[in-house]
């Protein structure tokens, strides 16, 4: 007999709690300024990639009054070893100066302003709700979507926002924010999209995708 949604969930928590009891992001970053520079930019970019042009860019841009000061090209020359530098470009002083004229330059922590900035989709409200404010919020990218439906965790989800409101209602809320990064880390590390790695996977007990052979 199968595990019931419930079981699954309660027994996939008890695996990621042993094996990562200290789950977080990649992303180098000192405030809450720079963790919405460095998700910005990881948008179809690895967070690695991402860790080597932000030293430069923080040391260049420390505040987001210097970012809203910069010109195209003076951030351009920075991050032009990342994916799509020209669009990013734009993105991050328009996030910038948006931050500064509504914002008073403070990174807002709730999800509807978070949306209102230049290059903040819901994933990337999510983390920052998540990793600076340690609100419940699930960031969906492809990792947890992929992921959260090999495990079982989810059944059919057709849309990132699907994954996200069943993950919430399945996850307790205090544990929502860290369980964002193990699908993540797993995802990255374990769960790969080509081939993954079942045979040293913890959590293959739980797992939908192995209980049904598939990874043979």
């Amino acid at each position: 007999m199968g595990l019931t949604t419930k079981q699954r969930y309660a027994r996939a928590i008890e695996i990621f709690e042993r094996e990562m009891p200290v789950a977080d992001t990649e992303l180098h970053f000192g405030n809450p300024y720079e963790l919405l520079c460095a998700v910005i930019l990881s948008a179809q970019c690895t967070d690695k990639r991402v860790n080597m042009i932000t030293p430069a860019l923080f040391a260049a841009f420390p505040t987001p009054e210097a970012l809203a000061a910069a010109t195209p090209e003076q951030v351009f020359e920075i991050i032009r070893s990342c994916s799509y530098p020209n669009n990013k470009t734009k993105l991050l002083i328009g996030m910038a100066r948006r931050l500064v004229s509504d914002f008073g330059s403070q990174v807002p922590s709730d999800i509807d302003s978070l949306m209102t900035l230049p290059g903040v989709g819901r994933k990337t409200a999510n983390v920052i709700l998540a990793v600076v404010y340690n609100q419940p919020a699930m960031a969906v990218d492809t990792h947890v979507f992929r992921v959260a439906e090999r495990i079982g965790l989810t059944t059919g989800s057709k849309t990132p926002l699907q994954t996200e409101m069943a993950l919430t209602k399945h996850i307790p809320a205090d544990i929502i924010p860290k369980a964002h990064h193990w699908l993540i880390l797993h995802g990255r590390y374990v769960c790969k999209a080509r081939r993954p790695l079942c045979d040293s996977c913890a959590v293959a007990p739980v797992c939908r995708y192995y209980s049904s052979g598939k990874n043979e």
